[in-house]
């Protein structure tokens, strides 16, 4: 429905090390690409707060979308595209796992869920 957001939140451990390089390589080759498919970055947070050698970090991405229109559009682009799956493909060795789920705030569930 417009006017309610939904929430994107990728969650990607990086191999020990890959932290620092993974978000310079995120910044430069999936963030400028992300408004056409609908995806606006809300926040990108690094846990821990450091980038270690020896360490993983645990990199969350939040993005907002416009009510299940706009995920429905985002999922449509994404899947189609081969440039995507590249540039993922091409960042496998600088990750351990990933992961995406969808949230939205509490009183939309309600409106969102009534489709």
């Amino acid at each position: 429905m417009p006017g309610e957001t939904l929430y994107v939140i990728d969650r990607i451990v990086t191999n020990p090390g890959c932290g620092k390089k993974f978000v310079d390589e995120f910044r430069a080759g999936y963030l400028p690409n992300a408004s056409r498919r609908n995806l606006t970055l809300d926040n990108m947070l690094v846990s821990p707060p450091l980038w270690a050698e020896d360490e993983s970090n645990i990199v969350t991405i939040t993005w907002t979308v416009e009510g299940t229109a706009g995920w429905w559009a985002m999922t449509r682009s994404s899947r189609g595209d081969a440039t995507l799956r590249q540039w993922w493909d091409a960042m496998a060795p600088l990750i351990a796992e990933r992961s995406r789920t969808m949230a939205a705030a509490a009183d939309d569930v309600d409106g969102l869920a009534d489709v």
